[in-house]
This record gives C-alpha cells, structure tokens and sequence, in this order.
C-alpha cells in the first residue's frame, strides 16, 4: 500500500487506518486541510477491488472537499472517508456505530456525512458514538429529510443556469436542450427543476426505472448511456460517475455547456484545456455541486432552509468570477477554479 507516493496525495495532513474485527469495518479517514476550519466530507461505502484503490479515492475525495468548502464561502476544511464494504449486504448498525467510535477519536477534526453507498439512517448510527456528524434528519424541518441531494441538485441548477447566461446572454432556460447523464437522487431532481424552468430533457441511466420515470414526468426523450454525450443538445449535465469527459468524449460533443452534479468530471487537468480550445464552456463541478455540503454545515448550526438557499444561490457569482477570469486570461474555468479556491483556502496556510 502507498499514501505519500499516490499520485492523489496533495500534502494531506492525515490519514487514518482502522478496523473492528467483530463488526468487519475497514474504514480509511483523509484530513486534507484544515486551514479554515475543520474537514466536512461524506463516508462512502464500496466494494473497492483493492486497498489501494480505496486510497486513492478516499485521498482524491478529501482533496476535492478543500476546495468545494473554500468556494463555497463555508468555514470548514477538506475530509473524506471511505468503508471497504459492499453496502447491499455488509451493513450493520453496528459497523457504523464502530465508524462512529473511529470518528470520534479524530475529536472533531473530521465531520462525516452520508456519501455513495451510505444513508442518513447509517448517519443516525454514526451519531450515537459521535457528535461529529452531519446530514441527520431531526425532525424539526419537513424540508430536512437528512439527504442533502435536492440542496445539491439546487446549486447546480444555480450554475447551469449562470453558464447559460454568460454563454447566450440569458438565463432563460425556456426550450433549452438539456441531457442529463444519470438520474440517481441529485440527477432526477435537478431535471424537476429543469423541466419547471422549461428546458427540454435527455436523459440516461442503466436503471430503466429511473429512465421511465423522468420520461413520464418531465416528457423526457430517453437514450442509451452509451450515446448521452454526443447527443445534439444545448447542455450536458454529468451526473453519475466522474471521468466521463475524456479524450473520446470530448471529440464526440455537440453541447456548447457542460455543468452537471458529478465529481471529478475531467478524467484528467488537460481536459479542461481541451474543452476551451473547443469553445465548450465547462462549469467546474466541484464548484456547482456544492450545495450538498452548505446543507449539511448549516443544518448541523441549526439554521434555516431559506438561509442554507440563500447561500447556495452564493454559487451563481462565483461560477461567475471563475468564467470573467477564464475569458480574461485565456484559461481553463478549471485552472481558474482551482485556483482561487487555493487564494481562499491559503490565507491561512500554516507555516509552521
């Protein structure tokens, strides 16, 4: 197994190994930065083909909850957690009551929430060793269910629509052709959202349920997976698995925006390159999808569903400032985003 020589590992400040042989937990916790405040990421389950696969994505992840929290004005620092598990038939509230013990002995320095392959029950359980932990539905808010997906899907319709805008001038999704690439909880109610705005949909998913669904109500025109990204649309909205712009998939684009939900869309840095000389415009997901962890802070402070909106509405004149100094400096949006994330994370970088 390798940490400091994983090409994922950005100087992060620590990583932690654990297990509970009675319960079978095998959890690995990454503290990126904690500059402005302590690590926020989710707990994600998955049957990863090796430790060091899991490595890799827990120290990706954490990296990538730095820079969402600096840009999303929020005080708090980078963390994520991954269980080697498979999460249809390895729970047990009594594995993530252990992970709950583990998290506890961090005292603070990482605040978990639900993330791919855990829940906000799985959440609850955490909770009852620990008080580090977020996206927990209390009951107070019938707008608080616990899962963070329809304030995560709102930031991204947030700056979608703010790429619309500096793309034709307008954020008037009226007739606009969107394919959405994945209709897990964020996709499908990024396309309500959509649809109540008047945008024409594409969809796709390998669940044929979910395809139905969106068909039915939003009188979306289904696609295979397969053919999603080369569609003849205005905007492609990934919201599934990261990596999806490559360089096959760059060549086959006919979209003019891409702002989607999901993580690490860009297999690679170079590819937000490619898409500038293309002339797509690219809103950095880590910026737009960010709305998720705005909920879980501001839940966990106890303060309203119309303040953690207000907030999230804060994306549109970042994306905004990312795209003026793209187009005035001839760079990548995700070069630019990066960093100005660093400016922000960086005022307070330790130097001792």
């Amino acid at each position: 197994m390798n940490v400091f020589s994983d090409i994922a590992f950005d100087d992060h400040e620590q990583v932690v190994f654990a297990s509970d042989p009675k319960t079978g937990l095998k959890t690995i916790i990454a503290v990126h930065n904690t500059n402005l405040g302590p690590s926020l990421g989710g707990c994600r389950m998955w049957p990863y083909a090796s430790e060091q696969e899991a490595i890799h994505d827990v120290l990706r992840l954490s990296r990538g909850m730095t820079y969402k929290s600096a840009l999303a004005n929020l005080p708090l620092g980078g963390g994520k957690s991954v269980i080697i598990g498979d999460p249809r038939s390895q729970k047990s509230p009594e594995l993530f009551q252990a992970m709950g013990r583990v998290i506890d002995q961090l005292g603070g320095r990482y605040i978990v929430a639900e993330d791919v392959g855990t829940s906000p029950a799985d959440m609850e359980q955490i909770a009852r060793k620990t008080q580090h932990v977020g996206g927990i539905n209390d009951g107070k808010d019938p707008a608080r269910t616990g899962d963070p997906s329809p304030f995560t899907a709102f930031g991204v319709f947030i700056g979608l629509k703010e790429a619309v805008r500096f793309k034709h001038g307008t954020n008037d999704l009226a007739d606009m052709r969107v394919a959405v690439q994945g209709l897990g909880n964020v996709g499908y109610h990024l396309c309500q959202m959509l649809h109540d705005a008047g945008a024409k949909l594409i969809v796709a998913d390998l669940n044929s349920n979910s395809v139905n669904k969106a068909v039915n109500a939003f009188g979306a025109t289904a696609v295979s997976v397969d053919e999603i990204l080369s569609v003849d649309t205005d905007i492609v909205a990934p919201c599934a698995l990261g990596g999806v712009i490559n360089d096959h998939s760059i060549e086959k684009l006919k979209a003019g925006i891409i702002a989607g939900a999901a993580n690490n869309q860009l297999e690679h840095d170079r590819h937000g390159q490619m898409l500038l000389d293309a002339g797509i415009l690219y809103a950095p997901d880590y910026v737009i999808n960010a709305g998720g962890v705005v909920e879980v802070f501001y839940c966990r402070e106890g303060k309203s569903v119309a303040e953690t909106n207000k907030h999230i509405e804060g994306i549109g004149p970042t994306v905004r400032e990312i795209f003026d100094r793209a187009k005035q400096q001839n760079l990548s949006t995700g070069f630019v985003a990066d960093r100005l994330a660093e400016e922000r994370f960086g005022l307070n970088r330790k130097t001792a």
